[in-house]
């Protein structure tokens, strides 16, 4: 079956408003951007959220924070976002605070058809004894807050019990793919990108080089295309355009001091 969609206009036409989304990506690695940028084009509102991270201000996921379309979001890291901050403690925004891995086992689970699992992470905290505020009121009070997860002890240690992740639609980016969907994913952002696609009931790929079927070996496949609807090929131009989260520089120490020769 081929999965190719010629643009990633084409490939998101039909996300309504409200749809949750489980979207790829770890910092600024493996993020889809391009799909992201399609969807902010094509205007849906109200979207729900899962991923690691809401993008940074201006980029990934950040546009669509930025332009008020997101409504809700369950991830684990959302410290470099300013404009995320704001809403959400202003009350603009409603956020589900998850341990990263537990994150990651949630979609996973989701993906696999796994309702529900025990992780002692969590425990003796609020991720488990609930109180964490999801949505701030306008006053800076609290207007809904996490509920209690049930907890049971297995060998003695206490787990807490986290429910699966299933989303209407997931947003990846593979750094290859063939046209039956089997995907490459390159370093880091093999992080949360294949959990992420597994989760989606509907997946689309933007993969930055596409090959025919038979090209890739399938010792090497991350991600197997049945988990796969729709595969984006994306321009040279798009493939190469990565951002870099943090620039680190090294400075150079200080060059030792000439000695000056004396003639006695």
């Amino acid at each position: 079956m081929d999965k190719v969609i010629p643009t990633a206009a084409e490939a998101v036409a039909d996300i309504g408003d409200g749809s949750s989304l489980a979207v790829g990506g770890f910092g600024l690695s493996g993020v889809p951007n391009v799909l992201i940028q399609a969807l902010f084009a094509q205007g849906a509102r109200a979207l729900r959220v899962v991923s690691n991270n809401c993008g940074v201000d201006g980029a990934g996921l950040g546009l669509l924070l930025a332009a008020g379309r997101i409504a809700r979001v369950t991830g684990s890291y959302v410290g470099d976002n300013k404009e995320f901050a704001r809403q959400y403690l202003g009350g603009e925004l409603e956020l589900e605070l998850v341990p990263q891995g537990t994150l990651a086992e949630r979609l996973r689970a989701g993906g696999c058809g796994i309702p529900g699992f025990f992780t002692p992470a969590g425990v003796g905290t609020q991720v488990a004894d609930g109180g964490l505020p999801w949505r701030y009121a306008a006053d800076g009070g609290v207007a809904v807050a996490s509920p209690a997860k049930e907890v049971r002890e297995f060998d003695g240690r206490a787990h807490v019990l986290e429910r699966g992740i299933t989303t209407d639609v997931a947003l990846v980016r593979a750094a290859r793919g063939d046209r039956h969907g089997n995907l490459v994913f390159r370093r880091a952002a093999r992080n949360f990108n294949p959990l992420a696609a597994m989760a989606g009931r509907l997946t689309v790929a933007e993969v930055e080089e596409l090959v025919e079927p038979g090209v890739l070996d399938p010792d090497e496949i991350h991600l197997p295309g049945v988990f796969v609807q729709r595969v984006v090929p994306l321009t040279a131009e798009q493939a190469a355009d990565k951002g870099i989260e943090r620039r680190t520089l090294a400075v150079a120490a200080p060059a030792a001091p000439a000695l000056e020769a004396r003639h006695g």
